[in-house]
C-alpha cells in the first residue's frame, strides 16, 4: 500500500483536506448544503528545510497549526444565527477584517503553544518532583514524569470528548480517516466504501502527539542538570527536537507496512479510538467532496492498484 500523502483535519461541521500546496475545506452549512472552498497554501517553511530530516518536523507541525487555524476560522463563519443577515463589506472593511483575523489567529496560536508546553511538559515535571521524598532514583522519576504526561494527555481528551460539539468534530475526524483509508486500500470513493473503512490511520495527528509523549521520556533521561530551573528550560528547549523525531516516526509509519513499525503504531491507533467516532452518511459526503476537490483518487488507483493487479495477472499467466 502506497501512501496517498493527503491529510487533513476535522473542523466545525466539516473537514479540511490537503494535498501538496492545495487544500479544501468542506462544510455542511445550516441549510444542509455542502460548501467547499479550495485554496493554495503558502507555507512559511522554505522548500530546502522541508527535505531535512528531524528539522522539517517542527516547522511542518507549526505550518499545520497555521493552516488548521485558517480552516477552523472559515468553518466558524457558518456556525452563527441563521437569522443574522450578512452585511456586504467594502474593500477597506474586508482588508481590516482580514488583518484582525490574522492578528487573532497569531495570538491564539502562540497562546495555545505556550499553554500546551506548560501543561504537558512543565506541569508533569513538577508533579513528579512531589515524589522525590519517596523515590530517589532519577530514572524512575523520569519514567513517572512521562507517565503523568501521558495521563494528563488522555485525561484532557476524555474531558473534551464529553462536549457535544467536540463529539461531532470527532465524528468528522473519523470521516476524514475513513476516506483516506478507503483510497489507500484501492476502493472507489463512495459513501458505502468509506463507511466500511477503518477510522484509524497511522499518520494521524493524535498518533503524532502520543509519540511526542513517549519520545520525550527518552530525551528527558539525558537531562542531568542540577539546577531545577535549568532542567525545566532544557525540557522546553528539547521540544523542537522531540517533535522532529516524532514526525519522522509518523512519516515512516505512514509509508511502511513493516510488522515492527505496525507494532509501534498500535498505541497511537488505540488513542485514536478516543479522538475519532463513527460518522453518519452526511458527514462522509462532506469528506468525500473535500477530498475530491484536491485529490484525483482515480488516478491514484490507476497508478497503484490497477497496475499491480495487471502485473499479478501476468505473473499467473506466465506460471
Amino acid at each position: 500500500m502506497k501512501s496517498s500523502n493527503i491529510g487533513g483535519q476535522a473542523v466545525l461541521e466539516g473537514i479540511m483536506m490537503k494535498n501538496g500546496d492545495r487544500y479544501a475545506v468542506g462544510v455542511r452549512r445550516p441549510d444542509q448544503e455542502i460548501e467547499v472552498r479550495v485554496q493554495e497554501h503558502k507555507s512559511f517553511v522554505p522548500g530546502a528545510i522541508r527535505k531535512i530530516p528531524f528539522i522539517r518536523g517542527v516547522f511542518n507541525f507549526i505550518d499545520s497549526l497555521i493552516l488548521g487555524m485558517k480552516a477552523l476560522m472559515f468553518s466558524a463563519e457558518f456556525i452563527e444565527d441563521e437569522e443574522e443577515e450578512a452585511r456586504e463589506l467594502t474593500a477597506d472593511e474586508a482588508a481590516r477584517e482580514e488583518k484582525k483575523e490574522s492578528l487573532v489567529m497569531s495570538i491564539v496560536l502562540v497562546f495555545s503553544i505556550l499553554l500546551a508546553v506548560g501543561i504537558f511538559m512543565v506541569l508533569p515535571y513538577f508533579l513528579s518532583g512531589l515524589l522525590k521524598r519517596f523515590i530517589t532514583s532519577r530514572s524512575v522519576l523520569t519514567v513517572l514524569e512521562g507517565l503523568i504526561r501521558v495521563l494528563i494527555f488522555l485525561g484532557y481528551i476524555t474531558l473534551v470528548s464529553r462536549m457535544k460539539d467536540i463529539q461531532r468534530t470527532f465524528m468528522y475526524h473519523g470521516a476524514e480517516h475513513k476516506c483516506i483509508n478507503c483510497i489507500e486500500h484501492g476502493l472507489d470513493l463512495n459513501v458505502e466504501n468509506v463507511r466500511a473503512s477503518s477510522r484509524q490511520h497511522k499518520r494521524c495527528g493524535t498518533s503524532f502527539l502520543f509519540f511526542v509523549m513517549i519520545v520525550s521520556i527518552i530525551f528527558c533521561f539525558f537531562i542531568t542538570a542540577e539546577s531545577q530551573v535549568m532542567r525545566v528550560l532544557l525540557r522546553i528547549a528539547l521540544m523542537p527536537l522531540i517533535a522532529g523525531v516524532s514526525y519522522e516516526i509518523i512519516r515512516l509509519a505512514g509509508n511502511s507496512d513493516n510488522p515492527v513499525v505496525n507494532l509501534l503504531s498500535q498505541p497511537g491507533l488505540w488513542v485514536q479510538n478516543m479522538t475519532t467516532k463513527e460518522p453518519d452518511d452526511s458527514m462522509i459526503e462532506v469528506a468525500i467532496q473535500a477530498v475530491e476537490a484536491v485529490f484525483d483518487w482515480k488516478e491514484y488507483q490507476a497508478e497503484n492498484f490497477k497496475a499491480a493487479a495487471g502485473m499479478a495477472g501476468h505473473a499467473q499467466g506466465v506460471s
